[in-house]
């Protein structure tokens, strides 16, 4: 039985490991300034950067899913972003990963949403075997610009 739900301010420690471990899958260099800003985002009902955080029975913080609104000019609507999803891996195969998914895409009804969309590494193939399953991928190739 997990709880799907957005982080409180007595959840920093544990979103806090979980984006860790994100940011150590990806290979990102984080601080823990850079960490802080992003908790204030959280905590901010006026940022557009949300996040749910998945739970078990006893509480323990097992996934974060950060995620937030954009604009589709093309069709004249609003979809939403997944940018980050984590499950701990010790706490893979507990369906935390999916629920949060699922937890964003109601989100995403309730707010009439037209897609939810996200990417991930090509070689992220534990993931990509579940996102086949939930959603469609798409031909689409990103491109970056460095500022």
């Amino acid at each position: 039985m997990l709880t799907i739900r957005p982080p409180e301010p007595s959840d920093r420690a544990a979103w806090d490991s979980l984006y860790q471990g994100y940011a150590d899958f990806y290979q990102v260099v984080q601080t823990p300034e850079m960490r802080e800003r992003v908790w204030g985002w959280l905590q901010d009902p006026a940022h557009e950067c949300q996040c749910l955080m998945a739970f078990d029975a006893e509480g323990k913080a097992l996934g974060l899913a950060h995620f937030r609104a954009f604009a589709r000019p093309l069709s004249a609507s609003t979809g939403g972003f997944l940018d980050d999803l984590f499950v701990d891996p010790a706490a893979r195969g507990s369906q935390a990963g999916t629920q949060l998914i699922a937890a964003v895409r109601a989100h995403a009804e309730k707010h009439h949403w037209s897609v939810v969309r996200w990417i991930t590494a090509d070689n992220n193939y534990r993931a990509r075997s579940a996102y086949d399953k939930i959603a469609t991928r798409t031909a689409w190739i990103t491109y970056d610009i460095k500022l």
